[in-house]
């Protein structure tokens, strides 16, 4: 007998286990952390998630995107924007150890961690993205009822990545925002969605005449802007902004509209060449291209542009157009009747537009090949030194150790800040596999005699360092494949000293950092304070003339 209840304990318990495995085990609602799996360096990556009471996957819930500000992180993020503080006394620390009850909210909320503290450009934002790739892959979200709130450097990050993706969001909510170079730009891509400014008057942080001249600028571009500002209150401002979960009333008046009549897109990167029915395919990567495309009638559209060289108008779907009728456009006073398919692409020669019905492009520039340096760093990447030339223990020694302080990402920055958290992989050339070169851009330190794989690919690079040029700094980006090369020979591009012994060298600011002064290539000597030429690629990716005649004027640079 106690063989047999034995027997049925172990059978119901088995098919329970499959019940699990074929239907899955449901998330419990509430506050909770999630992860993903980030190719950038094949970490796990937390994100926040508030799931609704009675989530029915069967249903499509709007969706809230919350970026936390400097020094704070995605569980003290999540309970920020329920309006949830910190208890009287309570530190940040304490804070993000626990989730406090809270009002239940329909929607699904999602807060990342972005590595901590480095704004919301490179591998933040590209986490930012994955998260939301995520939480679409596991939960029914309505695309047209997605937002976008953060405070502070979130702020800022809310406007950078609203503006960035403006066909994703229904709304954005930036409080006290400190939005990063290049956002000022891009400010008439907020043409389609609300935008809501919150700001103390006296924060100290984020001064309120730059909050306000924000606003002015997006009024200015006739988006649709509505501002608090709180009299008396510092940079806490997120207190009243997300008080009683107000924020989710406000969002709740808007929906995105996929199919807009107009579209003001305005960019400087083909790798945010898209907003709505507009595709940006050719332009001056580093230049603000602009568009504004306007239906005036169906299968009727007047364009004006700047800086774009080509694009296309993806427009099946849209009820202004008929596919079956020819399109009739007019850009910058020209009249053009094209016929229509699943796209229309029109290219500018000398001023003249012109159906493109080849579908080539004149410049190999493109999205993931467009440069500049920090692109290379801004997804999957691996720093590698040289072992060639038969170097002696300690040489070999200097070399790998000058490659790990460019990679050594994560140092700690005080309590505030802490740390980047971004783990990139160090190997020397010897290390590198196939798989590594086809899947992650590469970090090459050397020249072509001493490191293996910028000899491999001597014959794609444009220019090469005279090995014996041992008091100069190069430095380019360049595509190999589907890939970046980041080639560094001779001095690092983060030498402050004309003295390579110096302290000062070690000691300057991250390397991650500092290359974001560059474009896509520099030659410098003894400093980076001593910039011998430097720039652009132009868009075939062949220097350009004036900064090719400084290079060859070093006597220290080698022409392919």
């Amino acid at each position: 007998m106690k063989t047999l209840i034995l027997r049925t304990i172990l059978t119901a318990f088995v098919l329970s286990g499959f019940h699990l495995l074929a239907f899955g085990q449901k998330l419990a609602p509430g506050p909770q952390v999630l992860t993903f799996h980030s190719d950038v360096d094949d970490t796990e990556q937390p994100y926040g998630l508030y799931l609704p009471k009675n989530y029915n996957p069967k249903k499509k819930y709007p969706l809230v995107v919350m970026l936390h500000g400097a020094g704070s992180n995605h569980r003290l993020a999540l309970r920020r924007v329920f309006g949830k503080s910190n208890a009287e006394g309570e530190s940040d620390v304490e804070a993000s150890r626990y989730f406090p009850e809270w009002k239940d909210v329909n929607y699904i909320v999602i807060s990342a961690y972005a590595r901590g503290t480095m704004g919301y450009q490179g591998v933040a934002e590209k986490d930012v993205m994955d998260m939301l790739a995520d939480a679409k892959k596991r939960f029914s979200i309505d695309e047209n009822r997605t937002y976008l709130t953060g405070l502070s450097m979130g702020g800022g990050g809310t406007m950078w990545i609203g503006l960035s993706y403006p066909d994703i969001w229904a709304a954005i909510a930036p409080v006290c925002p400190a939005p990063p170079a290049g956002t000022l730009e891009m400010a008439p891509n907020a043409l389609n969605y609300p935008v809501y400014f919150f700001q103390g008057d006296q924060d100290p942080a984020v001064k309120v005449d730059s909050t306000r001249k924000w606003v002015q600028r997006f009024k200015d571009v006739g988006a649709q802007v509505e501002y608090t500002e709180y009299p008396g209150v510092k940079h806490n401002s997120w207190e009243n902004a997300y008080k009683d979960e107000f924020i989710f009333s406000w969002f709740s008046q808007f929906k995105r509209n996929p199919f807009p009549e107009r579209v003001r897109f305005a960019t400087s990167q083909y790798k945010h060449n898209k907003a709505y029915w507009v595709v940006f395919d050719e332009f001056t990567p580093g230049t603000t291209a602009s568009i504004d495309a306007q239906f005036t009638a169906k299968n009727k559209l007047e364009i004006t542009t700047k800086g774009l060289l080509s694009f296309t108008l993806k427009l099946d779907g849209h009820p202004s157009f008929k596919s079956k009728l020819p399109l009739e456009l007019v850009i910058n006073g020209q009249a053009i009747k094209a016929e229509t398919g699943s796209g229309v692409t029109l290219t500018q020669n000398n001023n003249t537009w012109a159906v493109n019905t080849s579908g080539t492009f004149a410049s190999a520039k493109k999205p993931g090949a467009e440069g500049p340096m920090t692109e290379a760093i801004a997804d999957r990447h691996i720093y590698v030194y040289g072992t060639g030339g038969s170097p002696s223990a300690d040489e070999l020694n200097r070399r790998r150790t000058e490659a790990q302080k460019a990679m050594e990402w994560s140092v700690y920055r005080g309590d505030f800040i802490g740390r980047v958290m971004v783990f990139p992989r160090l190997l020397s050339d010897k290390e590198v596999r196939p798989s590594d070169i086809e899947s992650s851009n590469l970090i090459l330190f050397g020249t072509k005699e001493t490191n293996s794989l910028i000899d491999k690919f001597s014959d794609k690079l444009p220019v090469q360092l005279n090995a014996s040029a041992t008091d100069y700094g190069l430095a380019y980006v360049f595509p190999v494949g589907a890939r970046y090369v980041l080639v560094n020979s001779g001095l690092p591009w983060w030498t402050l000293s004309e003295n390579p012994n110096a302290m000062s060298r070690q000691n300057s600011p991250m390397p991650m950092n500092n290359i974001a002064r560059f474009q896509d290539f520099v030659l410098f000597k003894g400093t980076v304070n001593n910039v011998i030429a430097g720039g652009r690629f132009n868009n075939d990716w062949t220097l350009p003339a004036k900064e090719a005649e400084k290079l060859k004027a070093s006597g220290v640079v080698v022409f392919r």
